[in-house]
């Protein structure tokens, strides 16, 4: 038995070192700016997001759909967009990078218990999300062209092509809706994430930012509550072109009664939400 136990020692030192070792990385200072930027670029892809709703909205005539690959490439015709983009492409990086240590490594002490563990899976959702977009942004950068929107169908059409894959288009979209509803629930009692250094702001400073964040959570829940619906359509229908993302419910909105005040009104919460994430660029305390 001592053999055994002398055998294993070693083993979990190891772990124990690479644990160490991991966190230390994860929390260096590189890293730390390295978020920072990852929410600043977040903040702008939101902003944007929201400014092409309303530009649509309005008939001026933009071709762009309102959703974050449309965001960057309203960027890439920007002045100096070679720069920008390399900027975007490192900030999507970090946001990702970012995700998954917030899902791993639990800096935020979700827990493992149920709530916490969804919380934590949403983490690593959002870093695949941004993580496929560097891609798209690379293309930008080295040929002035990305992947169109149509790639999300012909996803869809190839997971419903595998066994059971209505059912995974199904599940997602029951998801979305979950996350979606849970995000406007966050945002109406003000339980969403505060990750301010609270001894940087005033207070008066701080009741703004909480209010800009519950603001934003709530109207990017009603578009992931949407987005998801449309997943479940898709998945009920067998019909992966009526799976749409921010741009195909934002656009659901506009053919709504009294459509223009609604999509102004989600609209407006996705650019608070993007300022929100600026603030916490700024204003990040970062845990350990």
């Amino acid at each position: 038995m001592s053999t055994t136990n002398a055998q294993r020692s070693p083993v979990k030192k190891m772990e124990a070192e690479g644990k160490q070792a991991a966190k230390e990385v994860a929390y260096s200072p590189t890293m730390e700016r390295l978020t920072r930027l990852g929410y600043a670029i977040k903040g702008l892809i939101y902003i944007t997001i929201g400014l092409l709703a309303i530009q649509g909205s309005l008939g001026k005539g933009s071709t762009t759909t309102a959703d974050q690959l449309g965001a960057i490439r309203a960027f890439s015709k920007l002045p100096f967009a070679q720069v920008l983009l390399w900027i975007v492409l490192i900030g999507l990086v970090s946001y990702a990078l970012w995700g998954v240590i917030r899902a791993i490594l639990d800096p935020f002490h979700k827990g493992k218990d149920m709530e916490g563990l969804l919380s934590r899976g949403g983490y690593l959702v959002s870093a695949a999300t941004y993580a496929s977009f560097v891609i798209p942004t690379y293309q930008l950068i080295q040929s002035g062209r990305s992947s169109s929107g149509s790639n999300q169908t012909q996803l869809v059409a190839q997971v419903m092509a595998m066994p059971m894959g209505r059912y995974i288009i199904g599940a997602i979209g029951l998801m979305a809706i979950g996350a979606g509803l849970y995000q406007a629930y966050t945002g109406i009692a003000s339980k969403f994430e505060k990750q301010f250094k609270t001894y940087a702001l005033t207070a008066e400073q701080y009741r703004t930012a909480i209010q800009i964040g519950r603001f934003g959570t709530i109207a990017r829940g009603v578009v992931f509550a949407i987005i998801g619906f449309f997943f479940c359509l898709a998945a009920y229908y067998s019909s992966p072109g009526r799976a749409q993302g921010i741009g195909g419910a934002l656009s659901y909105l506009d053919k709504q009664p009294y459509g223009l005040w609604l999509l102004g009104i989600v609209a407006a919460g996705l650019i608070a939400f993007g300022i929100y994430s600026l603030m916490t660029a700024a204003w990040f305390r970062f845990k350990r």
